[in-house]
């Protein structure tokens, strides 16, 4: 228990005790106007409440006075020196009120820097800069045709005078932007988003103290993660920030965004860490830092600092009804961005794996008509023709588990993970194909080169009669429908043609005009395939019918159709 002790003159040897339990872990120094406080631990002998207690009425005092110094121990003699008492007693108190106060000038100094960030902006700022662009654009608006306009019109002089107002207009005019960028390069390169100097003919660099600068040369960028790389020519070294470890972020942490919202150049906005790996549907690689550090128009290409003043991020988009921060902003992970840009630095462009595969997100329905025991993986939806897994022999319903090593949890997971394997690297992969792994090696190839070749299927046409099932009209693909829904003359299958709105078909999307080319991983080329395929499943106890669907622009995927329909 907690005892307090009253002090009447702190420097004189004459102290009014008031103890309140015969033994205590701790007790409070003060004086009468409560200026002074101090711990002291361990135990002491206490007369009765409201007494003064002197000296001599000690019988036992253990004080500790810190974690690795000896305790002193006070004999139970009531007829001890009184200076010797008192001076073991001051000695502690001295010791003790010594650690209270370099105590709180920890603390102190602790609440100045959570209270102020000025330091760590100030040392920032002039390694964050301003990008301003220029590109020139024609008018969308069409001159009006004034050939053929009889002479003598009223008003003659007020046409002619229209047409070469709106010649003028047809004239090539020169479009400004703004946005934000860091130096990550002494010698001049400087990082940014790449939709802010998208199709800019020129791009100028504004520096905290003035300076001005033209970007001599990009020097790469990357629409898939929206990220560019810039180079100028100063006269002096620029001040570089460093990148740390976004994967170190911990959701909490307080983050600072630096940059050029509307203009206004060196606006510091803090924050911290709202979620981290977001998908918000922009390119393959999501994994965005979600912040509530106000980011706005013209932050974009802006850093995102942690508080040892080192990026994590790049600030990219933002979520708003209004166009201005709801504290919704989105940051490339920095550790993205460090691979990204030294390809850039490197070769001028990036170079990522490719495995040659379309895949989609295993869910619970699919996981249970495939037979697997969780919804972990990559589904495999198509297999390019001539690509890394066809050679290697993978099929469409394979449901990737692992590669190289990185078990697959997810769909989401394994694109960037094959993105940042080396071109031409043999790897292996482990597949589940009918509920029985198998083990695949692959040898990867570019996704540069790869995004260059277009695929096809070889399918063809059959003939049969239209059947109605489970809320879908099925049908043969015949040249009218073909044409009707934009079906290419290679695609084999059987197409839906109507639907019931109200049917589990159309729960699970699908439309008039998709075409079911597989139901259970077999082929299907009549509406009557289709219809005994799913009866097999309901014989099998199946809850779910796993149909491949084709549904147009180059678009595939499996749908977990209910084998057992309710009601």
């Amino acid at each position: 228990m907690i005892c307090r002790l009253y002090c009447d003159e702190v420097l004189s040897s004459k102290l009014n005790f008031a103890f309140f339990t015969p033994y205590f872990v701790g007790i409070v120094l003060q004086n009468h106007k409560g200026s002074l406080k101090i711990l002291i631990l361990k135990g002491i002998y206490s007369p009765p409440e409201g007494q003064r207690m002197r000296g001599h009425q000690v019988k036992d005092l253990q004080m500790v006075y810190n974690k690795t110094a000896k305790a002193v121990r006070l004999p139970k003699q009531a007829n001890m020196p009184t200076l010797l008492r008192d001076g073991l007693i001051y000695l502690a108190i001295g010791f003790f009120i010594l650690t209270m106060l370099m105590s709180t000038a920890l603390q102190a100094r602790d609440q100045k820097q959570i209270k102020s960030l000025a330091d760590l902006a100030a040392e920032l700022q002039g390694s964050v800069v301003n990008i301003s662009t220029s590109q020139k654009v024609k008018s969308a608006f069409r001159q009006p045709r004034r050939e053929g306009l009889p002479k003598g019109l009223p008003f003659e002089k007020f046409f002619k005078d229209f047409f070469s107002q709106e010649g003028q207009k047809n004239q090539e005019r020169r479009v400004s932007s703004l946005g934000s960028g860091f130096v990550v390069d002494p010698s001049g390169l400087i990082v940014t988003n790449n939709h802010v100097i998208k199709g800019a003919d020129e791009i100028y660099i504004n520096f905290d103290d003035g300076r001005k600068l033209k970007v001599d040369k990009v020097l790469g960028k990357d629409a898939k993660t929206d990220l560019a790389l810039l180079k100028v020519t100063p006269k002096e070294p620029l001040k570089a920030v460093p990148f740390g470890s976004s994967d170190d972020a911990r959701v909490g942490d307080w983050v600072m965004a630096i940059g050029n919202p509307f203009g206004l150049g060196g606006t510091v906005t803090v924050g911290i860490v709202s979620a981290k790996n977001r998908d918000i549907n922009s390119g393959p690689y999501d994994e965005f830092i979600q912040t509530d550090a106000a980011i706005n128009r013209g932050n974009s290409g802006g850093p995102l600092f942690n508080m040892k003043g080192e990026v994590i991020g790049v600030n990219t988009a933002i979520i708003s009804p209004s166009g201005g921060s709801i504290g919704i902003g989105f940051s490339v992970p920095s550790d993205t961005v460090v691979n990204v840009i030294e390809q850039l630095k490197k070769y001028g462009e990036t170079r990522r794996g490719w495995l040659g595969v379309l895949i989609q997100k295993v869910t619970p329905d699919i996981a249970e008509g495939f037979g697997l025991k969780k919804p972990e993986g990559a589904l495999v939806a198509r297999v390019t023709k001539d690509g890394p897994a066809e050679k290697a022999g993978m099929k469409v319903s394979d449901v990737i588990v692992e590669f190289d090593g990185h078990k697959v949890k997810s769909s989401r997971e394994l694109p960037k993970i094959v993105a940042l394997t080396p071109v031409d690297k043999t790897v292996d992969v482990k597949v589940m194909r009918q509920g029985a792994e198998q083990n695949l090696q692959v040898k990867i190839a570019r996704l540069e080169i790869a995004e260059k070749i277009n695929a096809a299927f070889k399918t063809e046409a059959d003939e049969d009669d239209e059947a109605k099932y489970m809320g879908m009209t099925l049908s043969q693909i015949t040249p009218e429908l073909r044409r009707k829904y934009r079906i290419k003359p290679k695609t084999k299958g059987v197409v839906i043609t109507k639907i019931d709105l109200n049917s589990k078909a159309a729960e699970k999307g699908l439309q008039a005009g998709h075409v079911i080319v597989e139901v259970m991983e077999q082929t299907v080329s009549t509406p009557k395939d289709v219809i005994n395929k799913i009866e097999q499943a309901k014989k099998s106890n199946r809850e779910n019918a796993i149909l491949y669907v084709d549904r147009g622009n180059g678009e595939f995927g499996f749908v977990a159709l209910p084998a057992k329909p309710q009601g």
